[in-house]
């Protein structure tokens, strides 16, 4: 059998009974109907008054698959696959139905998911049972008003909720909290100052008069000085010959 069929089965088997050489078999397994409801199209016991629909006008079946299946009745026809893509329908997003008969079960379930999922919030819990946010939050503070008979329960085992639908609540959540933590980190890391790094290697000690060295000073700095200027007198200039002797030829020629 086919896994797809015409949009309108029946209409499809009337126009085919009709315009086609086509055996009841071949008709019941592309419209998807009994060879014997087939059958009753043609007797005119089934389908009274359906107008029959030609699927060749609208693209369901080609005349060349049409002709293939007339000339040998062991083929099957093959639908024809639509030239445009419809896009598939939207899920609408609100609160989930929950039947009367489990939702007194509702407060276990939320338990449950108080305990062993903190950090799913409120909104996520809200879609996976179907519950307001006061009742989350009134047992996330313990003051629910039957809060000393509630059981933490699975929300799967109650059927409240499918696992996989869980399991991508639980998933969303931890890559919530990594990012958060992770932009927290960034923010700390920002904040701290980076202090010199002598200063914490190398930890003032205080100092005293006591444990000060006295100041170095070469032989030289304290007594070079002393006996230039005081020891050792200024060099005087030797007397010359002619100083010394002609003073004393002189004073002889006036003695003479």
């Amino acid at each position: 059998m086919n896994m797809s069929f015409p949009l309108m089965p029946k209409a499809t088997a009337v126009w085919l009974i009709d315009n086609t050489a086509l055996s009841f078999d071949q008709i019941a397994d592309f419209c998807g109907l009994h060879a014997l409801e087939v059958k009753g199209i043609a007797d005119g016991d089934v389908a009274q008054g359906i107008k029959g629909l030609d699927p060749i006008s609208n693209g369901q079946l080609t005349r060349d698959e049409l002709e293939r299946c007339q000339q040998d009745p062991e083929s099957r026809l093959k639908l024809s696959e639509s030239r445009s893509n419809l896009p598939e329908p939207k899920q609408k997003k609100g609160t989930k139905y929950t039947p009367l008969s489990k939702r007194q079960e509702r407060p276990d379930a939320i338990y449950w998911l108080v305990r062993n999922h903190p950090e799913l919030n409120d909104a996520q819990i809200s879609r996976l049972i179907g519950t307001t946010k006061p009742t989350i939050q009134s047992i996330r503070n313990r003051d629910h008003w039957n809060m000393g008979s509630l059981k933490p329960v699975d929300p799967v085992t109650l059927g409240l909720c499918k696992q996989i639908d869980l399991d991508t609540e639980v998933e969303k959540a931890a890559k919530r909290v990594a990012r958060q933590q992770k932009k927290l980190s960034k923010t700390a890391a920002s904040d701290v100052t980076l202090m010199p790094a002598d200063a914490i290697l190398e930890p003032e000690i205080p100092t005293y008069e006591e444990d000060m060295p006295l100041p170095s000073a070469e032989p030289s700095d304290v007594f070079g000085q002393s006996q230039t200027s005081d020891s050792q007198p200024e060099e005087e200039e030797a007397p010359s010959a002619e100083t010394v002797f002609g003073n004393f030829g002189t004073s002889t020629d006036e003695e003479n």
